[in-house]
């Protein structure tokens, strides 16, 4: 049985509580920070940090239904719980000194999630990859067979597309690492910019260099795009499994419990329901980008037409990140691969995806290429058009025969000529991964001493 996704970690980062526990963590850096530079009471700054801890959010919602300003229900909620001492709360600070450093707090928890959960899946298709590396399968371009490659190859692929995921990733999530205490209009009127550095650092952010009411949001576009990306990654497995498991091709297809059901009306039907929820949900992280993106054209210093967008728009991308990886590895992990089936396709066409060899061997041989290009099609098109093997129609051709010896034709249609340099790719791809081929027929030797 597959198993669901049942995390909840992700969902906690963006809840009520948490924002407004590490709005007070951002609030706590501050009065200890200007505590010790003698700006604000050291007896202040302990009773924001103790007393203030106990907020409620049930009680900051009742004031800003009041006030309709959730930053101002929020110190007031915690000036009820500090006392008189809450009067250095807040000092030098205006909202989004408090809301957009959290932010950046709020986005590095998330990205502690996203993280170990690329790895976690970038290790699933590591060893996928490998288990496959010479299993043979037909290459496709424009969906028509092409050339042969092995399925590891395919998966070695996308290993290498999320190995440049994560360094993006950790990228665009370094680019959010970065907080603002600069006040209203970014000025630092109110507090020394060496305040805003040393409150950043006690938080584990970088001080924006520079900024305005808010940290510029080139930086959540870059962010949100970046996840998106991660997930047209996804899409694209998926779509690729998608094909892999129609049923004129049955090459590899997604786990199907025995009593899991894929139609209401055909009991034959196992459909790709995951592969399809991955590729639909894809879709709509890659929707929040364009979002993303508006946010960046802000009015002066500041208006609030982002503030509303980020509240969806992060806390969903994460999410469905988070979950879309977590059903993408769970789908690599336990993916049905037919090899006999990947062959039998393979070789469906009698030995037309050969065409490419046969067409370099008779320019060996001397014979100008557009000649060369014309024999092989013409024997090509024939094979297709009366479903002929076309190994065999090379074989009888004279125009081929009295030109290329039979040893050098029998060659032009051998796989592994083709597949030559697969393992090559993979010392690059993998660089300190052994091949699979002599651990199997080690394997297979001991067996039959056994």
């Amino acid at each position: 049985m597959i198993p669901r996704y049942t995390r909840t970690e992700m969902g906690l980062v963006w809840s009520d509580q948490n924002k407004f526990r590490t709005w007070l963590q951002v609030e706590v850096a501050a009065s200890e920070t200007l505590a010790e530079a003698g700006i604000v009471p050291k007896s202040a700054a302990r009773a924001i940090r103790v007393k203030g801890a106990a907020f409620e959010v049930e009680r900051i919602n009742q004031i800003e239904a009041e006030v309709k300003h959730d930053v101002i229900a929020f110190t007031t909620a915690v000036a009820e719980k500090v006392g008189p001492e809450s009067r250095w709360l807040h000092y030098g600070l205006t909202s989004n000194d408090v809301v957009d450093t959290a932010q950046a707090l709020l986005v590095q928890q998330a990205c502690a999630l996203l993280r170990p959960a690329i790895e976690k899946f970038i290790v699933v298709l590591k060893r996928r990859a490998i288990e496959f590396q010479h299993t043979p399968q037909i290459g496709r371009t424009h969906g028509v067979h092409a050339e042969p490659i092995t399925f590891g190859l395919k998966i070695a692929n996308w290993y290498s597309e999320m190995q440049r995921n994560l360094e993006r990733f950790n990228f665009a999530a370094e680019q959010m690492r970065v907080g603002k205490l600069s006040g209203a209009v970014g000025n630092g009127a109110h507090l020394d910019p060496k305040y805003e550095e040393q409150i950043c650092k006690r938080l584990g952010l970088e001080a924006a260099a520079v900024s305005s009411q808010v940290i510029q949001r080139d930086r959540h576009a870059f962010f949100v795009a970046t996840l998106a990306t991660v997930a047209c990654t996804l899409d694209k497995i998926a779509t690729e499994i998608r094909h892999l498991q129609k049923t004129e091709v049955r090459e590899a297809e997604e786990f199907f419990s025995e009593k899991q059901k894929g139609s209401s009306a055909m009991p034959h039907k196992r459909n790709p329901v995951t592969c399809e929820q991955i590729s639909g949900l894809s879709r709509v992280i890659r929707g929040n980008v364009n979002a993303a993106f508006e946010d960046v054209a802000l009015w002066h210093e500041r208006d609030i037409s982002h503030s509303s967008v980020e509240r969806v728009i992060l806390p969903d991308s994460t999410i469905l990140l988070d979950y879309l990886l977590a059903k993408t590895t769970n789908l690599i992990d336990t993916l049905l691969v037919y090899p006999e089936r990947m062959m039998r396709n393979l070789n469906s066409t009698g030995g037309l995806v050969f065409s490419g060899q046969l067409l370099l061997d008779l320019v060996e041989a001397g014979v100008l290429r557009e000649d060369a290009y014309r024999i092989v099609q013409r024997n090509a098109m024939q094979a297709w058009r009366e479903e002929k093997n076309f190994r065999e129609l090379v074989l009888n051709d004279p125009d081929i025969t009295s030109r290329v010896p039979r040893k050098t034709l029998e060659k032009a249609f051998d796989l592994k000529r083709q597949l030559k340099s697969v393992d090559k790719i993979f010392a690059r791809v993998f660089p300190k991964t052994k091949s699979a081929a002599p651990a199997r027929q080690a394997a297979s030797k001991t067996k039959k001493k056994s």
